[in-house]
């Protein structure tokens, strides 16, 4: 009994030692990875605070969550959107919000209609009028679209291209220019996971998004060495009233709040996590729950097994509508 106490001591004794041997190196592993986050939030912070931000389609959504998070920050805002009335309430918004703890600006406004192409360039240079300059354009307006291929008229799929894909090519060509002569600069577009995967009764919307996937990530490539970053941010649902507003197969509204839009992430969640992608610079950035993220690993990895899915959902979401 008294061998096997003194071998139990021994080996107690070994692993109390070891224990405290490694605690300093976990100690300073951390404070590597403290320091590390820190040095982040300081090159993110400095990335947005003062610098000029561009958001379109601002009035409302996550576009209004995404101008409140970064006027928090310190960025000097230029709110773009159709409704001169709400940009100037949302501008009234942030200007009772502010609590003085960080440097804040009035934003500046300014109006024009994204799907209209042809009063872009004219609305690109006010913009550039305000400032002299843009830091960051947040290409964020946009248009849902609910309907079968087969009954939608192809003017629905002109009109939902035309803002969501024509309408931040458009303006991010008329800003683009001026970033490239300064060698600094950010683009960045709120996409969506349909960019990356392709959902039945979405087909317009889908494929406006996987088109404007594509040309922005073509322009990260051609600007990676003129001083201008390209971020694409995919989210998943978020409860917004984009649905509500979304066109149908005959471009009548949609008109309902849908189930997964309304259990989707909370807006200003997401605004939050934009304003860290941005800070961070990052090229790609996909903000979805589980399901979406893997469909979009299964869309890669094994589209047949995709293919068939989205086969069973179609059929799921069409025996109502035949009923």
């Amino acid at each position: 009994m008294s061998l096997i106490s003194h071998r139990r001591s021994v080996f107690r004794g070994a692993v109390m030692e070891r224990f405290w041997s490694v605690i300093p190196f976990a100690l300073g592993g951390a404070g590597v990875l403290l320091l590390y986050q820190l040095l982040q939030r300081v090159r993110q912070r400095a990335h947005i605070q003062d610098a000029v931000v561009v958001i379109t389609g601002a009035s409302s959504g996550l576009g209004k969550e995404c101008a409140r998070v970064f006027h928090a920050a310190g960025a000097r805002l230029i709110l773009c959107g159709r409704d001169r009335t709400r940009l100037q309430q949302l501008v009234q918004e942030l200007g009772e919000a502010a609590d003085g703890k960080r440097k804040t600006y009035s934003p500046s406004t300014v109006t024009f209609d994204l799907s209209d192409t042809a009063t872009v360039a004219s609305a690109a240079e006010e913009i550039l009028q305000c400032h002299g300059h843009v830091d960051i354009l947040i290409n964020n307006a946009g248009i849902s679209y609910r309907g079968a291929v087969l009954t939608t008229h192809v003017d629905v799929h002109k009109e939902v291209m035309g803002i969501n894909y024509f309408g931040p090519l458009a303006l991010t060509q008329a800003i683009l220019p001026s970033m490239v002569q300064r060698r600094s600069g950010h683009v960045v577009v709120i996409s969506s996971v349909q960019g990356k995967i392709a959902v039945p009764f979405r087909s317009a919307y889908a494929a406006s998004k996987h088109a404007t996937q594509a040309f922005f990530d073509c322009l990260r490539a051609e600007v990676a060495e003129l001083g201008v970053t390209v971020s694409v941010i995919s989210p998943g649902y978020i409860r917004t009233n984009l649905s509500l507003n979304a066109v149908t197969a005959d471009g009548s509204r949609y008109g309902v709040q849908d189930r997964t839009t309304a259990e989707g992430r909370d807006p200003r969640e997401v605004a939050e996590a934009v304003l860290r992608a941005v800070g961070g610079r990052k090229p790609d950035v996909l903000l979805a729950g589980l399901l979406p993220t893997l469909a979009v690993y299964i869309r890669t990895l094994c589209p047949a097994l995709f293919f068939r899915l989205m086969a069973s959902r179609a059929r799921k979401e069409r025996r109502p509508k035949e009923d």
